[in-house]
């Protein structure tokens, strides 16, 4: 049998190819470019008309990432409880016959799982807030999900049937939106393994929950941080801090995880790429 070396870089690739030839300028001027369609240059440019802009800090309401399209999750790891151990071992990548890693060889991704929550905080596309009365609408562009954060006052649940986004529940702390979150699916990885040899997956349990604090500083600028805690897994809490870019004048592209598009790209350009592969 033919091994066939995927990896998470590949599948962000063929996210990205897709959108560089299937979502260009559709010619028609009453349709925006993808955030990701742009470069970082066109993206800036278009922030530099509109930095000066008024804006109420309690709309959130935009296009929001940035130049990279990720927040990576901070360095600063808690140390693992023994169990979370067991979870992060279980995510160690396959191996080729002569003993080389298979990046992320495991991750749930590659099948076209959803990437969960708070996954989507990490690597996205661009996403868009929609605020409304009772709740706020977010719109991640990457493989073209959403999330709704209820701000009515309900409190999260406490026997949660898990999803693969959770539940959320908002409010605000003067200009910062506060988002709290809770029963997520175990299948999901918080990332992968950024900070190593990509070989392993970033685990949670059933009682992962997360805080979110948005606070936007200018009309193209919006503080953000990331809370993880897991007591099962993490012995202390996980904290990730950044800033979100503004895409003024885009529009999200429609962007899925199929599998028919992984399997052409691993046929036509990533098997082509790997050379000729051992035949076990």
């Amino acid at each position: 049998m033919r091994k066939i070396l995927i990896s998470f870089t590949a599948a962000a690739a063929v996210l990205a190819f897709s959108c560089i030839a299937f979502s260009q300028d559709p010619h028609d001027s009453h349709w925006k470019a993808c955030p990701q369609c742009q470069s970082a240059k066109d993206k800036a440019a278009e922030r530099a008309k509109t930095d000066k802009m008024q804006f109420d800090p309690h709309d959130l309401a935009g296009n929001w990432g940035d130049n990279q399209n990720r927040i990576q999750l901070s360095a600063e790891v808690p140390p693992f409880t023994e169990y979370g151990k067991q979870l992060w071992d279980a995510t160690q990548t396959d191996l080729t016959p002569d003993g080389k890693p298979i990046s992320n060889s495991k991750d749930p991704m590659l099948r076209c799982d959803p990437l969960g929550f708070p996954r989507y905080f990490t690597y996205n596309y661009g996403f868009e807030l929609l605020p409304l009365k009772d709740r706020t609408i977010q719109f991640f562009e990457m493989w073209h999900s959403w999330r709704t954060i209820y701000t009515d006052g309900r409190p999260l649940p406490t026997k949660p049937d898990p999803r693969w986004l959770g539940y959320s529940v908002g409010h605000w702390e003067g200009n910062t939106f506060v988002v709290e979150s809770y029963g997520f699916d175990e299948r999901t990885w918080l990332s992968e393994n950024y900070h190593g040899k990509r070989d392993h997956g970033w685990p949670h349990s059933d009682e992962l929950r997360t805080v979110e604090r948005y606070t936007r500083t200018a009309y193209n600028t919006m503080d953000v941080s990331l809370t993880i805690t897991d007591p099962k897994v993490y012995k202390g809490s996980w904290v990730t801090k950044g800033t979100f870019l503004n895409h003024p004048n885009t529009e999200l592209w429609e962007d899925y995880c199929v599998p028919s598009d992984a399997d052409y790209f691993n046929t036509n350009v990533l098997r082509p790429a790997a050379g000729k592969l051992d035949e076990k």
